[in-house]
């Protein structure tokens, strides 16, 4: 089970602090506020929130060959006690050994090129309460072995404990109608959250080309979700986690201001039909705009997945973006675009900006708007859900 692993764990910081010989910290803490332009659909759910945040960051070196770090993670929300949570993004020990790397204990880890979507990162689960991008992971219990050679580099992942999404919940915003309700979880596998899940990835670069291979076996990440009655009378969503072999490709290659990039995967199911899905396209960088001081970047990318749609939201889609770095002493930077579904017309704005304020002080505005949403498509539940969201964060 996870908790005698994090005991275990959380045991080696009794020892005092001089027994490691290096030491350092770092983190950040944040206040958000979240503002919606629309009444939510359901009279349950809250309008707009106000939420803070902390994630320092603890790091000690010892032995001349081994590392501990441990990064908590804690949100205090105003509406959405399901969004007022804890998690330990990173408790991992780093051993270095002659040609070969172990790390154990609870880390992340990310996979994927492509800006609208990452479909082969697999190993971290979202954490979704915390953003709808599914950005944001929880820490992942595993074993990792990582092994850098000339041919590339292999890495090697135990995975022995799962962890649930995260879903916001009944008075939260970005919800499904019906709500999650995950005390009716279900798992395909008779282990449930203590299957040993494996995965493997190759990477490796030729000349501008850099690529990776990667392959998954165990419980996925991405629920299935069942409607049940509840306790209560109510019909809520009960997720299932089935058992299923995802093998990937992801690409990457640097052409001049062209960059062009790549993922896909092919996933099998134990109770289902296999399914690929594809996602690729382009970054163009117009340089020096401005008074040649910012950089443009112009971004095109297609959403594929072969279930049409049943595949989730993205399944016909096609993604089109700016980004700009002003390239100034504040980092300033924008991100915004589109996506649409070639299919029903439904279109998704979003809008990431970000920039500092004297040396430890970042402010950032995020926006999110939903168009011509239908009643079946799988953002259905989130079409009265437009925000604009300015958070404040102190870096230590």
């Amino acid at each position: 089970m996870i908790v005698p692993k994090v005991i275990s764990l959380l045991a080696l910081l009794v020892y005092p602090i001089t027994a490691f010989p290096e030491f350092s910290y770092r983190g950040n803490a944040g206040l958000e506020l979240k503002y919606f332009t629309a009444d939510p659909i359901v009279a349950d759910q809250t309008g707009n929130t106000i939420s803070a945040s902390i994630e320092p960051e603890f790091y000690w070196s010892f032995n001349d060959a081994d590392s501990l770090a441990f990064t908590p993670f804690l949100r205090a929300d105003s509406a959405d006690d399901s969004r007022s949570h804890g998690d330990i993004r990173e408790l991992l020990w780093l051993h270095v050994g002659e040609g070969w790397e172990l790390r154990s204990g609870i880390g992340k880890v990310f996979w994927g090129v492509t800006e609208s979507i990452h479909l082969v990162d697999i190993v971290n689960q979202t954490d979704l309460v915390e953003n709808l991008d599914q950005e944001d992971k929880l820490g992942q219990p595993m074993f990792w072995l990582s092994v850098p050679k000339d041919w590339g580099t292999l890495d090697l992942f135990a995975l022995p404990y799962f962890r649930e999404r995260t879903f916001p919940g009944i008075e939260g915003r970005f919800r499904t109608i019906p709500v999650v309700d995950k005390s009716l979880t279900t798992y395909e596998s008779v282990d449930e959250e203590s299957h040993l899940d494996w995965a493997m990835r190759w990477s490796h670069y030729v000349g501008s080309l850099d690529f990776g291979i990667s392959a998954f076996d165990g419980t996925s990440r991405d629920p299935q979700f069942i409607p049940k009655m509840s306790d209560g009378g109510q019909i809520v969503l009960a997720p299932h986690y089935p058992q299923i072999r995802q093998y990937s490709v992801d690409i990457q290659s640097v052409l001049d201001a062209w960059l062009l990039k790549l993922e896909y995967i092919h996933r099998d199911f134990d109770s289902a039909d296999s399914y690929n899905a594809a996602v690729g396209g382009f970054e163009y960088t117009f340089g020096s705009i401005f008074d040649r001081r910012a950089d443009l970047g112009v971004i095109m990318e297609y959403l594929y997945d072969s279930r049409d749609e049943n595949g989730g939201p993205f399944q016909d889609d096609l993604f089109a973006g700016i980004r700009i770095a002003f390239n100034d002493i504040q980092s300033t930077e924008l991100l915004t675009g589109i996506i649409g579904d070639l299919h029903n017309g439904a279109r998704l704005f979003t809008l990431e900006a970000a920039r500092r304020l004297g040396d430890r002080w970042t402010m950032k505005l995020e926006a999110r708007a939903f168009s011509s949403i239908p009643d079946d498509d799988p953002l259905s539940s989130q079409r009265e859900d437009d925000y604009v969201q300015f958070s404040l964060e102190y870096f230590f």
